[in-house]
Parts: structure tokens; C-alpha cells; sequence
């Protein structure tokens, strides 16, 4: 295949993939199934040019260096004050949670589907961090109580640093045998687990001191800048055989919750870096399927672990971590069905493969199975989970989605807002939204039609709003709406 041929794949693949996470969100699907099944198609296309993609140590380390920049996207985007509370659950969940889930796959792997000890380790390792991309896209469409949402976004941010470490050395032991007591790796893991997230914070503080102080030629390098100081946390967090990815992580948050210069191009641009590592990262790993020829026992093997995992690991996990906060058994239920998985657990079983584990390839085939198969079982059902445990209520709202612009000039943003599906702000008038002072709706898009609003009309499901603030009354104005959306028109109004 040629330069430009190349080129021109990718440009197509890249328009058809933007497409299709439209047509994920509407079916309540996380766009990596649609990304992944198109690598596949294009594995197929390229194999007719000669061309076949399976080279399990290149795909480890794109794999690897895409997730580095998904985390920072996740954590640019995540907001402090709606994970804080959320945080001792979570923790928990993505610490002893993982290890209970680890130990009790390894156990069925072993001793129901008779796979080797070391194997079965590796498969409950691989299998059991949650999914911080399929979460987000999939959880905020679901009418849920923030504290839920919170509890398995922050979640799904954490899990991924211990799983990293734990896959690495039982890839490494599979290989050259242990060298350690199981002991000593727990004092290790954890040890690398804290340094990282100490890490992340130290130079997340840094880099916003720094890009808060000094005045860059361009707008546009404040992001790549902040992206930088991201990604050198990964990388110096490494260096001192820290977790790099608990540092990248840490370091994303604290930068994206400081007021730095133009953070929300910032976090934009953030957000586009995220898009193009989960594409380019899905179709890769579509690319090295379609060229491993999955077989159908991988299949029922996926379908075997996913069960017990699912139906019996996972809720018991969430029963031994949740306890101790009263956390009722239909919520805990819940937390246990939403535990969706997704690129990370094919990016770790790619670990073993770059290695040259035994039994790597069936490892490899059987994860990506469990993730494909139960991301379309569990996905499409959460919002049906929700109502039938009653954790969401008439009084629970989805997440609003909320974009803005910077108006420099004038030193005002404008901002978009969506009203999705359960949001309590469908019926309440204009005049009940008491936004700040000179913050204006200028404009509403109704099924199609625009229209300048009045005092006494009223928003409706679907509206999309078109609203002019000062810069310095935005955040006002976001939490007013937000609490809104969430409360309705009693929502208690903070000035």
C-alpha cells in the first residue's frame, strides 16, 4: 500500500468513525464496538493490498501510549467537586474491589475452564479494570443520582494504574518464573501506586503555576503545553518506576480543575487529542483481531468468564467494598451491572502477547470476546437497570451537555446547551432561570426551528440553547443551569 493510499484509508476512516459515535450515542452504545468493528472491515481491505497488521509488540506500545493520552483526556475533563465525596467508594472499588475480582477469575479460570495458573491470573487481571471511555459516553445519558455517576467515573480513572502493574509482572513471571513473594508485589504495587499519584500532583501544580505566570506567543500552545506537562508525568513517573499512568491521570485533574489561561480550549483540545487515541487505538486493535482469526472456543470462553465475572465476581466486589457505607443492595446491583469494560482490558491482554506468553493468543482472543460481547449486553440495558433498581428516580436527570466559545473581544463566552432526555429543566420558563446579570439566552433551536425566547416561554426536551455571558459569569451560570437540571425549578439559587 502506498503513501497516499494510506492516506487516503485513513482519512476516510477517520470521517466514518466521527459518524459513527454519533450513531453509538444514539444507540446508547460506547463508539469503541462501532471502531472496532470497522478496523476489522479495514484489516480485511488492507489484507487485499498485501497489507496485515500483527505485530503484537508495536500494537502494545501504540496501545500503551494511546491510553496515556485517553487518561489525560479523562482526567482534564473530570471535575473535583463532583468526584470528591465520591472518592473512598471509588478508591476502594479500583484498589481492594480489582483484587477481589482478580482472585476469584483466576480461581474459575483454573478450576472450571482448566487453564494454567499463571494464565488464569493474567485473565482475571486483564478482565478486571472497568472502562473510563465506555463509562463517560455511556453514563451520561442515563438519568442517574450524581453520587453514582461520580463513584464509577472516578472509578474507572483509577483502576487502570494497579491493573498495569499487576499484568506487567505476571506477564514477566509467566516468561521467567517468580522472583518475588506475592507479598512483596502487593508492598510494590502499592508503593508505585502512591509514588504516581504523588507524582501526578506535584507536577500538576507545577504545570499550572508555570502556565499561569508566563505569557506564550500564541493561545494555542497553552494547551499543548498543559498536554505536556500531562504526558511528562507519565513518562517521568516511569523513569523513577512510579506508576505512570496514576500520575498522568492525577496530573490531568489537577491542571483541568486550575484556572489556567484559555483552560477551556484547553480542555478541548483535550478532548480532540482523546477522540483521535480512541480511534486510531479501536481500529488497531480491530486491525490485529481480524488478523488473529478469533476462534469460536475463545468465544465461549469470553462468554464463560464474562458471566461469572458479571453475575457473580463483580457484585461480590462491590458488596465487600460498599458495605461499610450502607450503600443498599439495589445501588450496589447497579454499580455492579454499569462496571462496563472496553479498550483497556484488550490493551493489557496485549501484554502477555508482547511477551511471549504461553497461551497468549487464546488470553488475547478470549478478552476480546468478554469485552465485545458484554459491552453490547450491558450498554444498551443500563438505563432499564436504572429504573427496574430504582436507583433513578422522577427527580434524577442525565448529565447536561453543556459547550462554550470564548468571544475575546468582548470578554464574553458563548454558550450551547443541550437538554437531553430527563432533564428537570423541561417546562421551566426563562424567567425561572434567574441566570446572572446580563447573561442572556439569545437564541433557542427547537426541533429544527430558531427563535428568540421570551420571559414566560418555556424549555422543552431536545432544545438546544444559545446563551451570551461575561467570561467571569460563566461558571455561574453553568452551575446554575446544572442545578437546575438535576433539582428543577426549586433549586436553590447560588450567587
Amino acid at each position: 500500500m502506498s503513501l497516499d493510499q494510506a492516506l487516503l484509508l485513513g482519512a476516510v476512516v477517520l470521517l466514518v468513525c466521527i459518524l459513527s459515535a454519533r450513531i453509538g450515542s444514539r444507540l446508547g452504545l460506547p463508539s469503541l464496538l462501532l471502531f472496532l468493528a470497522l478496523g476489522m472491515v479495514v484489516g480485511e481491505i488492507s489484507a487485499r493490498f498485501g497489507f496485515r497488521f500483527a505485530d503484537a509488540s508495536l500494537a502494545h506500545a501504540l496501545g500503551f501510549a494511546a491510553l496515556v493520552l485517553i487518561l489525560a483526556e479523562g482526567g482534564f475533563t473530570t471535575k473535583w467537586s463532583e468526584i470528591k465525596g465520591a472518592l473512598p467508594v471509588a478508591i476502594l472499588l479500583a484498589t481492594v474491589g480489582v483484587g477481589v475480582q482478580v482472585a476469584l477469575v483466576a480461581l474459575f479460570a483454573h478450576y472450571v475452564l482448566g487453564m494454567g495458573m499463571m494464565t488464569s491470573i493474567l485473565l482475571g487481571a486483564i478482565t478486571s479494570p472497568t472502562d473510563s471511555a465506555a463509562i463517560f459516553s455511556v453514563l451520561r445519558k442515563v438519568p442517574l443520582p450524581a453520587r453514582i455517576r461520580a463513584t464509577l467515573e472516578a472509578e474507572s480513572g483509577f483502576n487502570d494504574a494497579p491493573i498495569v502493574l499487576l499484568v506487567t509482572t505476571a506477564s514477566h513471571w509467566a516468561v521467567y518464573g517468580m522472583d518475588e513473594h506475592p507479598g512483596e508485589l502487593i508492598a510494590t504495587v502499592g508503593g508505585e501506586l502512591i509514588g504516581g499519584l504523588l507524582m501526578g500532583i506535584v507536577i500538576g501544580w507545577f504545570g499550572a503555576q508555570v502556565l499561569r505566570s508566563i505569557a506564550l506567543p500564541s493561545s494555542g500552545l497553552y494547551p499543548l503545553a498543559a498536554m505536556g506537562f500531562a504526558v511528562f508525568a507519565y513518562g517521568f513517573g516511569t523513569y523513577l518506576h512510579l506508576s505512570g499512568f496514576a500520575a498522568v491521570y492525577v496530573a490531568s485533574v489537577v491542571l483541568g480543575n486550575s484556572k489556567l489561561p484559555h483552560r477551556n480550549a484547553t480542555r478541548s483540545f483535550a478532548e480532540g487529542v482523546g477522540w483521535i487515541a480512541q480511534i486510531g487505538l479501536f481500529v488497531m486493535l480491530g486491525l490485529l483481531a481480524d488478523a488473529m482469526r478469533i476462534s469460536a472456543s475463545a468465544a465461549i470462553g469470553g462468554i464463560a468468564v464474562g458471566a461469572f465475572l458479571t453475575l457473580l465476581a463483580r457484585p461480590i466486589a462491590v458488596f465487600i467494598c460498599a458495605a461499610w457505607k450502607r450503600i443498599g443492595l439495589r445501588e450496589q446491583f447497579f454499580y455492579s451491572w454499569a462496571g462496563l469494560r472496553g479498550a483497556v482490558p484488550i490493551i493489557m491482554a496485549l501484554v502477555p502477547l508482547a511477551e511471549k506468553v504461553p497461551d497468549a493468543d487464546l488470553l488475547f482472543d478470549t478478552v476480546f470476546c468478554f469485552v465485545v460481547i458484554f459491552t453490547v449486553l450491558q450498554a444498551p440495558t443500563l438505563p432499564l437497570v436504572a429504573r427496574l433498581t430504582k436507583v433513578s428516580g422522577p427527580n434524577d436527570s442525565t448529565d447536561l451537555d453543556i459547550e462554550f466559545a470564548p468571544l475575546d473581544n468582548i470578554q464574553a463566552d458563548m454558550m450551547q446547551v443541550r437538554i437531553e432526555e430527563g432533564s428537570r429543566l423541561h417546562g421551566i420558563s426563562l424567567r425561572e432561570l434567574r441566570l446572572p446579570r446580563n447573561s442572556v439566552i439569545s437564541l433557542v433551536i427547537r426541533e429544527g426551528t430558531t427563535f428568540t425566547p421570551h420571559a414566560d416561554d418555556r424549555l422543552a426536551t431536545g432544545d438546544d440553547l444559545l446563551i451570551v455571558t461575561r467570561a467571569a459569569d460563566r461558571g455561574k451560570v453553568e452551575r446554575r443551569l446544572r442545578d437546575l437540571s438535576d433539582k428543577g425549578r426549586l433549586a436553590k439559587w447560588n450567587k
